[in-house]
């Protein structure tokens, strides 16, 4: 009898749990938590603007609609998980956790106040985490990172380079500019991003007028060459990424996205089949307990 009772009850929290996966997968879950997300982000904005003491009591119960409706959000999401410790095996899951769990700590006192708008703004960040497109963008930063910092040694010896020998020309023409190498790095980078780079270059030309070789070679190297590279780079990763993104969609399991996403998933037969034995085998064992 009791055994019957235990199989009972595991069958009835195997149905809740296929219940909470569907609310998991469910269009309408994700952008309603998309929905929040946004509102959420809204709210700790308008703080920025000289508000009615009524309008503010509003946003504090609206921030704390918010926070009951993260808890609900991530419990269902863990719940519905096979087994609770899997939720955490994804690191897109332990960030989105660790964000709504520290938004809801309380923080009290004037002074701090702006720690607690501070971490309320990183909800924004969840959007990450419901938004396939933009995990991609991320992943793809975090990947292109290894390859793209052999380039930026390679730019950083260039501009120091460049910045000795800009000080050794032009460091008497003007010191303001090219004083030490430091100081030259940075007028380099202003020359690489194109503001007003004729006039430091037509100041040293009343000296040097062959100094435009100087500065058509520099622009050269970096922006059209370099940055073109790390931009070559960021697409391949990126490229990667989405050919992953497809097979997962298209794969054997039926499962769309990797690392545990809250993102819609793909409902196979298999799927189906594996519901409708758990419900019939609760109906049935319901019939089972009446009829006794």
């Amino acid at each position: 009898m009791e055994r019957e009772q235990v199989t009972r009850e595991t069958r009835r929290w195997e149905l809740w749990r296929t219940r909470l996966k569907q609310i998991k997968s469910s269009k309408i879950f994700e952008i309603l938590i998309i929905t929040v997300i946004v509102v959420s982000a809204i709210a700790v904005g308008a703080h920025s603007y000289s508000l009615s003491p009524e309008t503010i009591k509003a946003l504090v119960i609206a921030d704390y609609a918010i926070s009951v409706i993260f808890c609900l959000e991530i419990a269902i999401r863990i719940l519905a998980e096979d087994k609770v410790p899997d939720f955490f095996r994804s690191g897109w899951n332990i960030f989105d956790f660790t964000i709504v769990a520290v938004s809801i700590i309380p923080i009290a006192g004037t002074q701090v106040v702006w720690v607690a708008r501070l971490v309320r703004i990183f909800r924004v960040l969840r959007l990450i985490v419901y938004v396939p497109q933009l995990r991609i963008i991320i992943d793809t930063l975090l990947k292109a990172i290894p390859r793209i910092g052999y380039v930026v040694l390679l730019m950083f010896i260039l501009f120091y380079m460049y910045g000795t020998i800009g000080n050794m020309f032009f460091g008497e023409i003007n010191p303001v500019l090219w004083g030490n190498v430091s100081i030259s790095m940075l007028t380099l980078f202003r020359v690489l991003s194109l503001e007003d780079w004729t006039d430091v270059m037509y100041e040293t030309m009343e000296v040097y007028p062959l100094s435009w070789i100087y500065y058509l070679s520099f622009i050269f190297l970096v922006a059209f060459v370099f940055l073109n590279i790390m931009v070559a780079i960021v697409i391949d990763v990126w490229l990667e990424e989405r050919r992953g993104l497809e097979e997962a969609v298209h794969g054997d399991d039926g499962i769309p996205l990797r690392n545990s996403s809250p993102a819609p998933r793909v409902e196979t037969l298999e799927d189906r089949m594996e519901r409708l034995e758990q419900e019939v085998a609760l109906l049935s064992t319901g019939t089972k307990g009446a009829g006794q």
